[in-house]
């Protein structure tokens, strides 16, 4: 289960970042050995899903789309920026279209998106009338999605002398 500790991705995470991780992995293995039968595993994506967000900040600043204060600050909003869709009026902080260019085209800055919200958004947040809850093979997917997310993205963007 530590095989994730020997990938690009893991090298690139800062330490707080490493710890969410390895709680997730943590929280799955305990699971997966005999925990209860539980209605809804979110909470093994979540640490997991933080440090997702937290690469795509570092991934940002370090291809120079975003500056120092928007990666260290509480303003810069992931969800935001990396919306292919987002309108006009709210692309002060947009980075997905230069994402397109850096990443060699729309396949990783689309694939960064869709494991977001699939892993981040849609666990977090509540939306009345739309019940989502997670099994735990669906949490165990969830978190080798971000994994190798963030190992392509590396591969894929990697132009920069910041990265891995």
């Amino acid at each position: 289960m530590n095989d994730y500790q020997n990938t690009n991705w893991w090298k690139y995470l800062e330490e707080p970042m490493r710890d969410l991780v390895k709680e997730s992995y943590l929280l799955m293995e305990r699971e997966e050995k005999g925990g209860g039968d539980l209605h809804d595993y979110s909470f093994i994506v979540f640490p997991m899903a933080k440090a997702y967000e937290g690469f795509l900040k570092k991934l940002f600043f370090d291809l120079g789309l975003i500056n120092k204060r928007q990666y260290e600050g509480d303003r810069f909003r992931v969800g935001k920026s990396l919306n292919p869709n987002l309108p006009k009026r709210y692309q002060w902080d947009w980075v997905y279209i230069d994402l397109v260019d850096k990443c060699h085209g729309e396949q990783l800055p689309g694939q960064m998106w869709d494991v977001w919200k699939r892993a981040r958004n849609r666990i977090f947040h509540y939306f009345a009338g739309l019940h989502r809850f997670i099994t735990l093979a669906e949490a165990k997917q969830l978190i080798g999605e971000m994994a190798s997310t963030m190992e392509a993205a590396l591969a894929g963007c990697a132009t920069q002398s910041r990265l891995v």
